[in-house]
């Protein structure tokens, strides 16, 4: 897709010079004529069911595991999605999409039940069954719904990564509102969410119109939002899209798809790892670290310090995965270094302890959210953009293995740091770590 063509999707930002309502609204307007909107809303909804319960598992991690490092329930949520997304893309196009979204679904539904019915005496090994049935099918949805993107363009991609951005935020928010504000024990919370991939049932069977992937048949009518002074009429749209005629693409090898994968690791795989890598490592190894005097923070307890640090995070996570319509960043190395140095500033604070007030952390950790949301959409964006059409839908689907990867090395690091930055704070005076307990219940 060329330059010319992305820059259609984009409207003008906010104060400069082209900004102004009347284009505003002719390109919202020319995009709801081009695209279909049940299809943004249908990929909205997958990204935002396929990861919510992962982000809400994680948010949980202090309340279902206590004192045991959060690195444990990272692996389990992160290790079966992650091994899926290595192997899957070499075989699963010989699934239908039907299938794969009705065993998706079910899968997390039984894992959530399953951690939130586990009585709290019962082995933490017994809560993370569960949590690795969850990850299994978050996985499998994850390379899947953005395979599918293929077929129906950059539209889908654009509500699949706000879709994902907003599961962030709702799940994190949504779980500390059930628990800090409404009091409802884990275990409700738990079980609430367990009904939540009905809604992808929904939004597949229902909202999703079927006959682009059906056909195989790449995004056409799906296409770019053009121009104020380029808008293709009616007619000439009707032409087109009757014009355009199903493509059949012969499967190809394994070796082919290895050596694709090749391709993909400088440009997409290796940024998108780098980043994950030091945003989960901050995220599970140091935040639950980065403790306050409660005198001088806005919480009653040591425990609410990590979930509104993770609402944090998903709040910038959020906003970037939406700003592909409006900014696009195709240098993907520099907000994955930009991330390292978070790590790296985090880290230190947790063993010197210099930063005088627990806001200004805050604005780090939603800084730490709005580089990895960016960083992820706009690496997708870049392949839509960038690979050969007939090499997409594998490429979108392989791409997807750099995040798991990331947080899986993510996890085994802070299996090791928390503790040792736990202990160093205790044998320094700062032992509000020691003090967090299992709230499950």
């Amino acid at each position: 897709m060329s330059s010319r063509t992305s820059s259609r999707f984009r409207l003008p930002l906010p104060g400069s010079p082209n900004a102004s309502l009347a284009v505003y609204t002719t390109r919202i307007g020319a995009l709801l004529k081009r695209a279909d909107v049940k299809v943004i809303v249908a990929f909205w909804l997958f990204g935002l069911i396929n990861n919510v319960l992962y982000v809400i598992i994680l948010s949980a991690a202090q309340d279902l595991v206590g004192a045991v490092p959060k690195g444990v329930v990272l692996l389990a949520d992160v290790a079966p999605s992650f091994i899926t997304k290595l192997i899957a893309p070499y075989f699963i196009h010989h699934i239908p999409y039907r299938i794969r979204v009705l065993v998706f679904c079910a899968l997390s539904t039984l894992g959530m039940l399953m951690v939130a019915l586990t009585p709290p005496e019962d082995s933490v090994a017994v809560k993370m069954v569960g949590v690795v049935l969850a990850s299994l099918a978050s996985g499998g949805g994850e390379l899947s719904f953005l395979g599918l993107t293929h077929y129906y363009g950059q539209m889908s991609l654009a509500g699949w990564g706000s879709g994902t951005g907003a599961a962030g935020l709702v799940g994190a928010g949504l779980y500390v509102v059930l628990t800090e504000w409404w009091r409802f024990s884990v275990r409700d919370s738990l079980l609430f969410s367990a009904t939540l991939p009905v809604v992808m049932l929904v939004s597949f069977f229902v909202i999703l119109p079927q006959d682009k992937f059906m056909q195989g048949q790449p995004a056409g009518a799906y296409a770019a939002v053009p121009d104020t002074d380029d808008i293709i009429d009616d007619e000439s749209r009707e032409r087109m899209v009757t014009a355009s005629a199903p493509i059949k693409h012969e499967s190809p090898s394994l070796q082919q798809n290895l050596k694709r994968a090749r391709a993909l690791v400088i440009p997409y795989m290796l940024p998108l790892l780098l980043v994950y890598i030091a945003e989960y490592t901050i995220n599970q190894g140091v935040s639950p670290t980065l403790l306050f005097p409660l005198a001088e923070g806005p919480f009653a307890e040591f425990r609410e310090f990590y979930p509104f640090y993770g609402f944090l995070y998903q709040l910038g996570v959020f906003i970037s995965r939406s700003s592909t319509p409006f900014i696009r960043i195709h240098h993907l190395y520099l907000p994955s270094f930009l991330q390292i140095g978070n790590l790296v500033l985090l880290t230190l604070h947790a063993y010197l302890y210099f930063i005088p007030s627990v806001y200004i952390v805050f604005l780090i950790i939603f800084w730490e959210g709005l580089l990895g949301g960016a960083v992820y959409v706009n690496c997708f964006a870049e392949i839509m953009e960038q690979v050969p059409e007939d090499e997409r839908e594998f490429s979108l689907s392989a791409t997807s293995v750099s995040d798991s990867g990331g947080i899986y090395i993510a996890g085994v690091v802070s299996i090791f740091l928390e503790p040792r930055l736990c202990h160093y704070q205790a044998a320094h005076g700062r032992g509000w770590c020691k003090e967090i307990r299992a709230g499950h219940k």
